[in-house]
Protein backbone atom coordinates (compact mmCIF):
# COMPACT_ATOMS: atom_id res chain seq x y z
CA UNK A 1 0.00 0.00 0.00
CA UNK A 2 2.91 2.15 0.34
CA UNK A 3 4.45 1.72 -2.85
CA UNK A 4 1.48 2.83 -4.47
CA UNK A 5 0.73 5.83 -2.26
CA UNK A 6 3.95 6.60 -3.17
CA UNK A 7 3.62 5.95 -6.95
CA UNK A 8 0.09 8.27 -6.40
CA UNK A 9 2.01 11.22 -4.51
CA UNK A 10 4.49 11.82 -6.98
CA UNK A 11 2.66 10.90 -10.19
CA UNK A 12 0.45 14.24 -8.70
CA UNK A 13 3.60 16.14 -8.25
CA UNK A 14 5.16 15.29 -11.59
CA UNK A 15 1.75 16.22 -13.12
CA UNK A 16 0.90 19.62 -11.22
CA UNK A 17 4.51 20.46 -10.71
CA UNK A 18 4.78 23.05 -13.41
CA UNK A 19 8.11 25.27 -13.49
CA UNK A 20 10.71 22.73 -12.35
CA UNK A 21 11.45 21.79 -8.93
CA UNK A 22 11.53 24.75 -6.81
CA UNK A 23 7.83 24.75 -7.73
CA UNK A 24 7.33 21.59 -6.97
CA UNK A 25 8.86 22.12 -3.18
CA UNK A 26 5.49 23.30 -1.60
CA UNK A 27 3.79 19.85 -3.26
CA UNK A 28 6.17 17.74 -1.86
CA UNK A 29 6.38 19.07 1.37
CA UNK A 30 2.43 18.75 1.03
CA UNK A 31 2.50 15.03 0.41
CA UNK A 32 5.22 14.16 2.90
CA UNK A 33 3.36 15.64 5.86
CA UNK A 34 -0.06 14.22 4.80
CA UNK A 35 1.57 11.03 4.36
CA UNK A 36 3.86 11.22 7.03
CA UNK A 37 6.55 9.87 5.51
CA UNK A 38 9.45 12.21 7.03
CA UNK A 39 9.81 15.05 9.97
CA UNK A 40 9.97 18.54 8.07
CA UNK A 41 13.23 18.80 9.69
CA UNK A 42 14.80 15.63 7.42
CA UNK A 43 12.69 16.85 3.97
CA UNK A 44 14.77 20.22 4.44
CA UNK A 45 17.60 17.91 4.51
CA UNK A 46 16.27 16.02 1.70
CA UNK A 47 15.53 19.14 -0.43
CA UNK A 48 19.53 20.68 0.29
CA UNK A 49 20.59 16.91 -0.97
CA UNK A 50 18.25 17.22 -3.46
CA UNK A 51 19.76 20.55 -4.63
CA UNK A 52 23.33 19.64 -4.32
CA UNK A 53 23.03 16.47 -6.50
CA UNK A 54 23.27 16.18 -10.28
CA UNK A 55 19.94 16.01 -11.63
CA UNK A 56 16.54 17.31 -11.42
CA UNK A 57 15.39 18.16 -7.50
CA UNK A 58 11.74 16.57 -7.87
CA UNK A 59 13.28 13.53 -9.19
CA UNK A 60 16.32 13.60 -6.56
CA UNK A 61 14.23 14.37 -3.62
CA UNK A 62 11.52 11.90 -5.04
CA UNK A 63 14.18 8.96 -4.88
CA UNK A 64 15.61 10.16 -1.31
CA UNK A 65 11.69 10.28 0.04
CA UNK A 66 10.72 7.26 -1.77
CA UNK A 67 14.17 5.35 -0.05
CA UNK A 68 12.99 7.12 3.41
CA UNK A 69 10.00 5.60 3.31
CA UNK A 70 10.15 2.11 1.93
CA UNK A 71 13.77 1.10 0.67
CA UNK A 72 14.83 0.65 -2.77
CA UNK A 73 11.22 -0.26 -4.06
CA UNK A 74 10.26 2.96 -2.48
CA UNK A 75 12.94 4.91 -4.22
CA UNK A 76 11.93 3.26 -7.61
CA UNK A 77 8.52 3.84 -7.85
CA UNK A 78 8.19 7.52 -6.20
CA UNK A 79 10.80 8.01 -9.12
CA UNK A 80 8.88 6.29 -11.94
CA UNK A 81 5.77 8.48 -10.38
CA UNK A 82 7.60 11.76 -10.67
CA UNK A 83 8.71 11.19 -14.72
CA UNK A 84 5.26 9.11 -15.59
CA UNK A 85 3.20 12.43 -16.39
CA UNK A 86 6.20 13.85 -18.18
CA UNK A 87 6.78 11.06 -20.24
CA UNK A 88 2.90 10.34 -21.13
CA UNK A 89 2.12 13.79 -22.07
CA UNK A 90 5.28 14.52 -24.20
CA UNK A 91 4.32 11.60 -26.31
CA UNK A 92 0.79 12.20 -26.15
CA UNK A 93 1.04 15.83 -27.25
CA UNK A 94 4.35 16.57 -29.07
CA UNK A 95 2.05 16.62 -32.56
CA UNK A 96 -0.22 19.02 -30.81
CA UNK A 97 2.47 21.16 -29.54
CA UNK A 98 4.15 21.65 -32.92
CA UNK A 99 0.94 22.62 -33.87
CA UNK A 100 0.44 25.29 -31.53
CA UNK A 101 3.53 27.23 -31.64
CA UNK A 102 2.54 27.88 -35.14
CA UNK A 103 -0.47 29.06 -33.83
CA UNK A 104 0.65 31.11 -30.77
CA UNK A 105 -1.44 29.47 -28.17
CA UNK A 106 1.74 27.82 -26.61
CA UNK A 107 3.36 31.46 -26.04
CA UNK A 108 0.27 32.44 -24.49
CA UNK A 109 -0.33 29.66 -22.19
CA UNK A 110 3.66 30.06 -20.79
CA UNK A 111 3.06 34.27 -20.36
CA UNK A 112 -0.10 32.81 -18.30
CA UNK A 113 1.91 30.08 -16.11
CA UNK A 114 4.64 32.51 -15.36
CA UNK A 115 3.15 34.71 -12.43
CA UNK A 116 2.03 31.17 -11.29
CA UNK A 117 5.26 29.96 -11.01
CA UNK A 118 6.92 32.37 -9.63
CA UNK A 119 4.16 32.85 -6.73
CA UNK A 120 5.30 29.10 -5.84
CA UNK A 121 8.63 29.54 -5.67
CA UNK A 122 8.22 32.50 -3.61
CA UNK A 123 5.83 29.59 -1.34
CA UNK A 124 8.50 27.46 -1.09
CA UNK A 125 10.90 30.25 -0.27
CA UNK A 126 8.88 31.14 2.77
CA UNK A 127 8.10 27.98 3.71
CA UNK A 128 11.80 26.72 3.65
CA UNK A 129 12.44 29.92 6.09
CA UNK A 130 10.18 29.37 8.33
CA UNK A 131 12.09 26.05 9.57
CA UNK A 132 15.50 26.47 8.52
CA UNK A 133 15.75 30.55 9.42
CA UNK A 134 16.16 29.61 13.38
CA UNK A 135 18.05 32.12 14.99
CA UNK A 136 20.44 35.07 14.25
CA UNK A 137 23.14 33.28 12.75
CA UNK A 138 21.49 31.38 10.10
CA UNK A 139 19.39 34.82 8.92
CA UNK A 140 22.73 36.33 8.79
CA UNK A 141 24.52 33.38 6.71
CA UNK A 142 21.24 33.50 4.55
CA UNK A 143 21.24 37.40 4.00
CA UNK A 144 25.07 37.15 2.90
CA UNK A 145 23.80 34.56 0.48
CA UNK A 146 20.79 36.50 -0.62
CA UNK A 147 23.17 39.59 -0.83
CA UNK A 148 26.23 37.90 -2.73
CA UNK A 149 23.29 36.53 -5.66
CA UNK A 150 22.08 39.44 -5.67
CA UNK A 151 25.15 41.44 -5.93
CA UNK A 152 27.49 39.13 -8.42
CA UNK A 153 24.49 37.62 -10.27
CA UNK A 154 26.06 34.97 -12.83
CA UNK A 155 29.70 36.04 -11.12
CA UNK A 156 29.68 34.00 -8.26
CA UNK A 157 28.88 30.16 -8.79
CA UNK A 158 26.01 28.54 -6.90
CA UNK A 159 28.21 25.60 -6.02
CA UNK A 160 30.85 28.10 -4.00
CA UNK A 161 28.06 29.84 -2.01
CA UNK A 162 26.44 26.13 -0.77
CA UNK A 163 29.58 25.32 0.29
CA UNK A 164 30.56 28.33 2.14
CA UNK A 165 26.94 28.22 4.01
CA UNK A 166 27.86 24.41 4.74
CA UNK A 167 31.40 25.66 5.88
CA UNK A 168 29.46 28.64 7.81
CA UNK A 169 27.32 26.28 9.54
CA UNK A 170 29.79 23.98 10.25
CA UNK A 171 31.72 26.11 12.42
CA UNK A 172 28.81 28.28 14.18
CA UNK A 173 26.91 25.39 15.11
Amino acid sequence: MILLNLYLAFFKIGLFGFGGGYVMIPLIQQEIIRNGWLSLETFLDIIAISQMTPGPIAINSGTFIGYQAAGFAGALVATIGVVTPSFILVIALSKLIKKMRQLGYLESLLLFLKPVVVGLIIAAAYNIGQTAIIDYTSIIISAAVFLILWKYKTRVHPIFLIIAAGVAGMIFY
